[in-house]
């Protein structure tokens, strides 16, 4: 079993946390003409982004693609638009 990352992502979205998607184009040694995508969803910080960090070190490592190019996308989880007050007070049964 894997140790799982939980970390504590406050609601007002301060912390930066957003979800983050990575496009990741590489090539294997033996066919470097041919460009393959994996595409890796995550929540991570911005724009330090330690996590997509650690996974590229690995990759680099451990994995004999070579990566060609990465896009980044990132959307904050809470922006202010919206969180508002609720404006129902009452009972549902």
């Amino acid at each position: 079993m894997r140790d799982a990352e939980f970390h504590w992502i406050r609601p007002d979205g301060r912390a930066g946390y957003g979800l983050t998607t990575a496009s990741i184009l590489y090539y294997m040694p033996d066919h470097p003409g041919l460009l393959q995508s994996f595409v890796w969803q995550f929540y991570d910080i911005c724009p330090d982004y330690p996590r997509l960090g650690r996974f590229l070190d690995y990759w680099r490592r451990e994995i004999v693609a070579a990566i060609h190019s990465v896009e980044v996308a990132h959307n904050r989880l809470v922006t202010p638009a919206e969180v508002r007050s609720a404006a129902f007070y009452g009972r549902l049964n």
